[in-house]
Order: structure tokens, then C-alpha cells, then sequence
């Protein structure tokens, strides 16, 4: 293994809850994800060449992430957003998912693409500056689109 395969398998390593997070956010079907995974993996790796450093190494893998998974789901039919509030049974899973933490999910879902986008970089502790530099979006943008976000989760997740 050379020295850039690596480096780019631990930086992956590292960084893999960004993918299982953004994947987990607009894909349903544990073979959807399982392919998406994969194939994340895969274009991160034939652009890693072109990863120029000037931002962090999570910051571009988070892009790499929503084009793949976008590229995606366009090429999908569109699922009603009513489906998504499907329930979990169980307060707990072996992967860290509560109650709590499912609501939050199935309302983040029932958002538009850049708005789910916005929210869980917002989420993760991305500054407004590093998610318009991800979204393409002005920091002013990304400030007001991520209030009224809030706004409509709350509301969301009051009335579950």
C-alpha cells in the first residue's frame, strides 16, 4: 500500500460517521446504504487526487458525501415524505439510536435536500462560514435558511 492509500484509508477511517450520517439522512433501505457506502467510498477516492487541503479533509468529505448520495436519489422515484414517519420500535439500538434521536432524524428527512444539508453540518459544529463554503450558499444565507430551519423543527417535533 503506498503512502497516499494510506493516509486516505485513515483520514476515511477517521471520518466514517460523516458518511454513515449523511447517508442515514436520505436513504432508507439497508442495501441503499450499503451501496451508497461504497460507492462514496469509491468517488472520494478517485477525487481524493484533487483534494487540495485548503479546507479540512471532513469538510470535503461531507461534499463528496451529498453530491453522491444527491446524484443518488435523483436517479430514484421520490418517496412520499408521509413514509418517512414511519416509527422505530424500542428507547434503543446497538447503534446509538434513541427515541429522541429517531424523531429528530424523521423530521430532519421530511426537509429539502439543502435544508438537511444545512442542519447536520450545523449539528455536526460546522460554522455558517464552512457550511456556505460546502453548500455554495452566502454565510448570510446559511443564517437565515438555518433559523427558519430550527423553527420548523421545533414545530415538527412538538407536535410528534
Amino acid at each position: 500500500m503506498t503512502t497516499t492509500e494510506k493516509e486516505f484509508t485513515a483520514l476515511m477511517r477517521e471520518n466514517r460517521g460523516i458518511i454513515f450520517k449523511v447517508i442515514r439522512l436520505y436513504v432508507n433501505h439497508p442495501e441503499d446504504e450499503q451501496d451508497l457506502f461504497q460507492e462514496i467510498h469509491l468517488q472520494a477516492w478517485r477525487s481524493y487526487a484533487r483534494f487540495n487541503g485548503l479546507s479540512k479533509f471532513s469538510t470535503w468529505l461531507y461534499r463528496v458525501s451529498l453530491n453522491t448520495v444527491l446524484t443518488f436519489k435523483r436517479r430514484q422515484v421520490l418517496v412520499k415524505p408521509s413514509e418517512h414517519l414511519e416509527k422505530f420500535g424500542g428507547t434503543h439500538d446497538p447503534h446509538g439510536r434513541t427515541e429522541d434521536s429517531e424523531a429528530l432524524y424523521l423530521a430532519i428527512r421530511e426537509l429539502s435536500e439543502i435544508d438537511r444539508m444545512i442542519i447536520t453540518l450545523h449539528l455536526d459544529g460546522y460554522e455558517n462560514e464552512e457550511v456556505a463554503e460546502i453548500s455554495g450558499l452566502t454565510k448570510n444565507n446559511v443564517a437565515v435558511k438555518l433559523h427558519r430551519i430550527k423553527e420548523t423543527l421545533t414545530k415538527k417535533l412538538k407536535l410528534n
